[in-house]
């Protein structure tokens, strides 16, 4: 068995195996942790980058091979950087996700009460009276049925967003940055005097 499928199928805490299933509050508790870490993550690694790309720019011609590392190292963190905001992407759907089927539960174990309770009010109707309301209510379980399933339904991760709008977007973000440096450009002062027509 390889240590994943280990992990996955009992290598979880001994509170967890005595309790049995997570609850959906200690579930997104640790998902919250998992994302905050990840964010550290991030942080961290972007200043690395900042750092190495510092490095690469002061070595510059002077030390080719040490300005070569330098580079590596920056692709290096970008690629790390690269693969966390992607688990960070899946793990903000995830949450999302797990806090709104918990809001579903929670709704359905409402319903659950509510029929039950129109039953208790029911009680002394006639048969015919009993047998429309428990149609009704297995329609409000198909229903409930109905949501949960289109909940749990696996949505595509990253599929709403339009690659070529991001990347318009990223490119005016560039072009941004290129005019505010071009503004900061002084150019040498026009002579006043007229420029001799003959060599």
């Amino acid at each position: 068995m390889s240590k994943i499928s280990k992990f996955f199928k009992g290598g979880g805490s001994a509170s967890s195996k005595g309790r049995g299933r997570p609850s959906p509050q200690e579930a997104l508790a640790r998902l919250r942790e998992t994302e905050e870490m990840l964010s550290k993550k991030q942080e961290y690694l972007e200043t690395r980058i900042e750092r190495e790309l510092a490095a690469a720019r002061q070595y510059g011609t002077k030390n080719k091979r040490a300005a070569l590392q330098a580079l590596k190292r920056k692709k290096r963190y970008e690629k790390q950087l690269s693969q966390i905001d992607g688990t960070l992407s899946t793990i903000e759907f995830q949450r999302e996700a797990l806090e709104n089927s918990h809001t579903n539960t929670e709704v359905l174990k409402n319903m659950g009460y509510a029929a039950q309770a129109m039953k208790k009010v029911h009680e002394n109707m006639d048969l015919n009276k009993i047998d429309d309301l428990m149609q009704d209510i297995t329609e409000q379980q198909d229903v409930a049925q109905e949501i949960s399933d289109a909940i749990s339904n696996r949505a595509g991760l990253g599929d709403e967003f339009d690659e070529d709008e991001l990347m318009a977007e990223l490119e005016e973000l560039e072009q941004e940055e290129l005019n505010k440096k071009m503004r900061d450009v002084r150019l040498p002062n026009v002579p006043s005097t007229s420029l001799p027509s003959h060599p």
